[in-house]
C-alpha cells in the first residue's frame, strides 16, 4: 500500500517571532518579495524594519491588490524578477498566502500568517479567483511551503472572531481524517495518479497524520475556551500557543495527509445559500462538520461533545446560526447535490452517499442543535 505524509520544510511559532524573519531570508539570499496586503504590512511595520537592518536584507514590498488571480500572480512573479528576488514571503490572511504559493511555484517560501482562521498556510495549495472575486480554480505546487513562521503576539492582537474561525475549521480534521482511514480512500497528496504496471498509484494517508488528527481534536477540547478568552484580551497564554499549533500546523498536516469527507464537501454546498456568504470558511465548516456526524450515525456523546465545544467557544451549531432562518427541501436538496457531485470529498466516506442521504443529515444537524441551544438535547 502506498502512503505519504505531507508537511512544510520547517515550522516555527513564537511570541515576536518576526523578528527572526530576516534570519530564514538569509538562507535564500538577500532579499525577498514580500506579498502582503498594505494594512498588513502596516500592522507589522516595526518588525519589518527591525529585522530588515538585524540581518541586512531587502524587503520589495509587492502592494497586494487583495485578490488571488492568475493576473496578480503574473504582476508579481514580474515583479520578483525585476528585483531579482531571492525567496517569496507571503503575509497575512488567505489569499496572500495563496497569491504567495502560486509566485513562489513551490521554491523557497516563507508564509507568514497574521490570523489562524484556517489550515492553509502549511499546504501546497491555493485557490484561485478571478479579479471581481469569482472562483477560478484550484492550485497545486510540487511542495509545501520552505517555512512556516507564526508569530503568536500578532495573532492575539487579531480580532477572536478569526481564531475561533480556525478552531471551527480544525474542529472536522479527525472526523474526516477517521472516514477516510476507515474507506482505505486516497488522500489529495498532488502525486502521479492513475494506474501504472497495474498498481493504482494514488496514496493512503499514514497513522502519523490519523495520530496528529487525532491530536488536534484533543486539543480543541482541553485548550479552545481558555485560548478563546486570551485572544479577548489580545494576551498569549500557553493555551493560546497550543490552539494556534491546532489551528494551523495540526489541522493543516492533519488535512492534507489524512484527507478531506463529508465536512468540507457539505461546507461547499452551503455556499449556495446566499445567508451563509457573510460568515467565515471555519464557521460553516464547524456545522457541517455536525451534519457530517449525523451522516454517519455517530454516537450521542460524540455529537454531544461537539455540540458543547461548539456552544463552549461560539461556533456555529444550526443553520441559522450560519445566516440561514429557513430553507425550503428544495433548497436542501440543491446544497446536498452540490457536496455530492463526483469529484468532491464526501466520496471518502466509508459508505455511499446520496444527496437525499446528506439533505436528511443537514437537516437532523439543524434540529439538533436548535435543540441544544434550548437545552433539550
Amino acid at each position: 500500500m502506498r502512503k505519504v505524509f505531507i508537511s512544510p520544510a520547517k515550522y516555527i511559532q513564537g511570541e515576536d517571532e518576526l523578528l527572526n524573519l530576516g534570519y530564514f531570508v538569509k538562507t535564500f539570499g538577500n532579499s525577498a518579495l514580500l506579498i502582503a496586503h498594505p494594512d498588513d504590512v502596516q500592522r507589522v511595520k516595526a518588525k519589518l524594519d527591525a529585522t530588515s537592518s538585524q540581518f541586512g536584507i531587502t524587503l520589495v514590498t509587492g502592494n497586494f491588490q487583495g485578490e488571488c488571480s492568475r493576473q496578480e500572480a503574473a504582476r508579481l512573479q514580474a515583479l520578483a524578477r525585476e528585483h531579482a528576488c531571492d525567496c517569496t514571503i507571503g503575509l497575512g490572511g488567505g489569499k496572500a498566502i495563496d497569491t504567495a504559493k502560486c509566485v513562489a511555484e513551490g521554491d523557497a517560501l516563507i508564509i507568514v500568517p497574521t490570523i489562524a482562521a484556517t489550515d492553509a498556510p502549511t499546504s501546497h495549495s491555493a485557490v484561485l479567483y478571478t479579479p471581481e472575486g469569482a472562483f477560478d480554480d484550484y492550485a497545486y505546487f510540487k511542495q509545501s511551503p520552505s517555512v512556516v513562521m507564526i508569530d503568536t503576539t500578532i495573532i492575539a492582537e487579531a480580532p477572536t472572531r478569526f481564531l475561533v474561525s480556525g478552531m471551527g475549521d480544525a474542529l472536522s480534521t479527525y472526523f474526516e481524517a477517521r472516514a477516510t482511514s476507515r474507506s482505505f480512500s486516497n488522500v489529495n497528496a498532488g502525486l502521479p495518479c492513475g494506474v501504472r504496471e497495474g498498481v493504482s498509484t494514488g496514496a493512503k494517508g499514514t497513522k502519523a497524520a490519523l495520530a496528529l488528527a487525532r491530536v488536534c481534536y484533543e486539543t480543541l477540547l482541553e485548550d479552545g475556551v481558555k485560548a478563546k478568552l486570551a485572544c479577548d484580551q489580545n494576551v498569549v497564554t500557553p493555551a493560546l500557543e497550543n490552539i494556534v499549533e491546532t489551528n494551523i500546523l495540526l489541522s493543516g498536516l492533519g488535512f492534507e495527509s489524512s484527507g478531506l469527507a463529508a465536512a468540507h464537501a457539505i461546507h461547499n454546498g452551503l455556499t449556495v445559500l446566499e445567508g451563509s456568504h457573510h460568515y467565515y470558511h471555519g464557521e460553516k465548516v464547524a456545522f457541517s462538520t455536525l451534519a457530517q456526524l449525523v451522516l454517519e450515525n455517530a454516537g450521542s456523546r460524540e455529537i454531544q461533545e461537539v455540540l458543547a465545544f461548539c456552544a463552549s467557544v461560539g461556533l456555529p451549531v444550526c443553520l441559522a446560526d450560519i445566516g440561514v432562518h429557513s430553507i425550503t427541501g428544495e433548497e436542501l436538496l440543491e446544497v446536498a447535490r452540490k457536496a455530492c457531485i463526483p469529484e468532491e470529498s464526501i466520496h471518502s466516506m466509508p459508505f455511499p452517499v446520496t444527496p437525499e442521504a446528506v439533505a436528511a443529515a443537514i437537516a437532523v444537524a439543524d434540529q439538533l442543535g436548535q435543540a441544544f441551544k434550548k437545552g433539550k438535547v
